[in-house]
């Protein structure tokens, strides 16, 4: 949902050229109770990066109750199987909600082993609201422009312009789309999924779900658990609490994260210069923070905007050395340059942002009940700010237009399901978004799940990320459903990547593939 997401999966969609129809899931047909598969027109809209990339459309219902009323349309990409074994589709989906699929699907084609991604259509998508799917949701243009009010209300002044937005973003949904945010929620999703899946031409599908994703897999297979061949789940949702408790749960585990941070630039006092007590750095990086509130820098980095620009922080120890030299730069040197290009890096929101947020909202707000009294969400904040201080208060103003949304909430869905083939679990021990009781909680709930640890891992989004361990586990599941089974609550436990050094000249200009990745996911969900 950031900008520096919107640039990677914007570049693969120009379309040029067409190619053949998708072939059906070898020895597969269709259901018995599902129509035909329909004609998808694939057509070419590879990139230099991703010359093999193909795009194609699906119209499928707004309200799937009523099939035959308005249509909506899915974008969809592809690549295709070229090994003789041939294993079906595998869709991919990067989280969020919100996030746009169509670029990763070319990334975990190229990111697995080049013999186990040649057995499979690997399948993207933008779900509905999202992208290039139409119509596109886009609530309220430049609401996170800068500069924002402060996100932590110490004042009535503040906590009442806070309100004013969120209560003007919510109601601007309500105006823009009352016909169509109904229909914008996770099992609505899920039945596009398996739209696509029919339109395909396949019998069973294999999913593989980031973040949000795997909540999205997990409710595809409790609704459709027969279409379900093989399951992926990386950086696992607690189904227990969507939406408002697990919003409460990542606090904690942000705070955490940060001071991981603090930690780390502690170790390399020789490069940063703030200081070998981890305390005292994050004593300075509050300083910071209050400093910005008064004046932000170059009128762009104010409180709330450096905790948008530390937050991807939590998701991803490859940005910690830019974020260390801009943090240095600015108490050091008064140079507020370096804060200002970590901003716009890793924090500003460009047009397609506002469209994943719009759909964030839209789907978090109508999935689960939410307090509609703000009451219950000062107590509960200020709780949690009192131990949590680093980004509490900003989760809780993001989320906050599902207080005021303007459709009613459906009952989040039970996942407990003892009808699946064996599924795979990949889950860190320190993840922030996603934290680790999620992971446990979804293996006690899948019967027969397999769940492979990354032991004092932080990172959210683990495989395919150059953990060689993991993804020698995710390929053995692809290749011929090979899972681990241990004795303990873990099947597997793979060692964590070492944390990154400082930047070096050469570190700099290289991009590494947990980089691109998480490019991909974005943040937030």
């Amino acid at each position: 949902m950031r900008k520096r997401a919107a640039v990677l999966c914007g570049a693969a969609v120009v379309v040029a050229g067409s190619v053949t129809a998708v072939p059906a899931e070898a020895g597969a047909s269709t259901s018995p109770h599902s129509p035909q598969a329909v004609a998808l027109a694939w057509k070419k809209c590879g990139t230099d990066d991703h010359p093999t990339l193909q795009c194609a459309s699906l119209k499928v219902p707004l309200d799937h109750a009523n099939p035959r009323g308005r249509q909506i349309t899915l974008a969809l990409s592809r690549v295709p199987h070229t090994a003789k074994t041939y294993q079906g589709p595998l869709l991919v989906n990067p989280g969020g909600p919100g996030g746009s699929g169509l670029t990763l699907a070319a990334f975990v084609a190229g990111a697995l082993p080049k013999a186990v991604a040649a057995q499979y259509d690997v399948i993207g998508f933008d779900p509905r609201g999202v992208g290039r799917s139409k119509p596109a949701l886009d609530c309220k243009p430049g609401y996170f422009n800068p500069v924002r009010p402060d996100s932590v209300p110490v004042t009535p002044a503040i906590e009442k312009a806070n309100l004013k937005r969120v209560e003007a973003f919510a109601a601007a949904c309500g105006r823009k789309y009352a016909s169509v945010l109904p229909y914008i929620d996770t099992v609505s999703a899920v039945q596009d999924m398996d739209s696509i899946r029919q339109a395909l031409g396949a019998r069973r599908i294999n999913y593989f779900g980031y973040s949000y994703g795997t909540y999205l897999g997990a409710v595809y297979a409790k609704l459709f658990p027969h279409q379900v061949r093989r399951l992926v789940l990386d950086s696992i949702v607690d189904p227990t609490g969507v939406w408002y408790e697990d919003n409460l749960g990542q606090d904690y585990a942000f705070n955490d994260r940060h001071r991981a941070l603090m930690t780390w630039i502690a170790k390399y006092n020789g490069t940063y210069k703030l200081g070998t007590d981890p305390e005292r750095i994050e004593a300075k990086w509050y300083a910071m923070r209050a400093a910005l509130a008064r004046k932000p820098a170059g009128g762009k980095v104010g409180a709330s905007e450096l905790e948008d620009t530390f937050m991807p922080g939590g998701y991803y120890n490859g940005y910690w050395p830019y974020l260390a030299e801009a943090f240095s730069a600015y108490v050091n040197k008064k140079n507020a340059g370096p804060l200002v290009e970590a901003y716009e890096n890793f924090a500003a929101v460009d047009a397609s942002g506002d469209n994943g947020y719009s759909v964030y909202t839209a789907v978090q707000c109508r999935d689960s009940s939410w307090p509609r009294d703000w009451r219950q969400w000062q107590k509960d904040n200020w709780a949690v700010h009192e131990e949590a201080p680093f980004m509490t208060w900003s989760n809780a103003w993001y989320n906050a237009p599902c207080a005021f949304w303007p459709t009613d909430s459906l009952k989040a869905v039970n996942i407990a399901n003892g009808k699946l083939p064996p599924v795979l679990l990949f889950q860190a021990t320190n993840d922030a978004a996603t934290p680790y009781q999620g992971g446990a909680t979804v293996h006690r709930l899948l019967a027969g799940s397999s769940l492979v640890v990354e032991q004092g891992g932080g990172n959210h989004g683990i495989t395919l990320s150059g953990n060689a361990c993991l993804d020698k586990h995710l390929a053995a599941y692809l290749t011929d459903g090979r899972v681990p089974r241990g004795h303990g609550e873990a099947d597997a436990v793979c060692k964590a990547l070492p944390d990154p050094k400082p930047l070096t000249a050469k570190a700099a200009s290289t991009s590494s593939r947990g980089a691109t990745l998480h490019g991909l996911l974005g943040f937030r969900g």
